[in-house]
């Protein structure tokens, strides 16, 4: 199976290389598609140094302006050719050499979607709140879809890439997980969980997401449970 890897990038030019780098040193067969999302350090840059370096199965999209990870997901998946779509951001917070684990369970045609967790594995924590905040978001998740999975906001979230354009996307930003995740649930699709390693960085380090946008998260999951489709 074939990989698209899609990695939205803001401000991440500390990372960015050795990202790409571990990227590629899986012994996959992929595409990675970088999504530069209106940076306005040297990413953009560092973008164009690392794909006139790879071996032709690297590709850079740009946005003009910042317009968040939703939209630069949804640019990235006009460009996939591959069966499997997968999100990794441009941090070293997840680990490519997941990948296999993540790929494994699409070798049966049933499965249409895995995340992966970070709960199912013995993990650091970012902090207090980051943890169990992500852990009352999968719970919501599970009370309102009758689902069971244990790490909704996971970064790590790969689907079949036909099911992926069919969910039609609308969300610009930290609001797509929730989005995919209630849409993919709404249709009673399961998503098969595999244990992820994490390595997470703080807010000093460049975190981008907040309290606030887990707020966010819990409304979009109360939007799609209670909207028509």
């Amino acid at each position: 199976m074939k990989l698209s890897i899609l990695i939205p990038v803001y401000n991440e030019e500390a990372t960015l290389a050795k990202l790409t780098s571990l990227v590629q040193a899986v012994p996959i067969d992929k595409e990675i598609i970088l999504i530069n999302d209106g940076s306005t350090d040297g990413t953009r840059e560092i973008m164009q140094s690392i794909a006139a370096g790879q071996n032709g199965n690297c590709r850079v999209l740009h946005h003009a302006t910042n317009r968040g990870k939703g939209a630069a997901i949804i640019t990235g998946l006009k460009e996939a050719t591959g069966e499997i779509v997968l999100i990794q951001d441009a941090d070293l917070e997840y680990d490519p050499n997941d990948y296999p684990a993540l790929l494994e369970p699409f070798r049966d045609e049933k499965i249409q979607v895995v995340y992966g967790s970070r709960i199912l594995n013995k993990n650091a924590r970012s902090s207090f709140s980051f943890y169990w905040g992500g852990r009352l978001l999968s719970w919501i998740t599970n009370i309102l879809f009758g689902s069971n999975i244990t790490d909704e906001p996971t970064g790590y979230k790969a689907f079949r890439t036909e099911l992926l354009r069919d969910m039609e996307l609308t969300s610009r930003g930290f609001e797509f997980c929730p989005e995919v995740t209630a849409k993919i649930l709404r249709r009673k699709i399961p998503i098969h969980e595999v244990p992820i390693s994490y390595h997470p960085r703080d807010w000093s380090e460049g975190k981008k997401i907040t309290w606030k946008d887990g707020i966010t998260a819990v409304r979009v999951l109360i939007k799609y449970r209670f909207t028509r489709r």
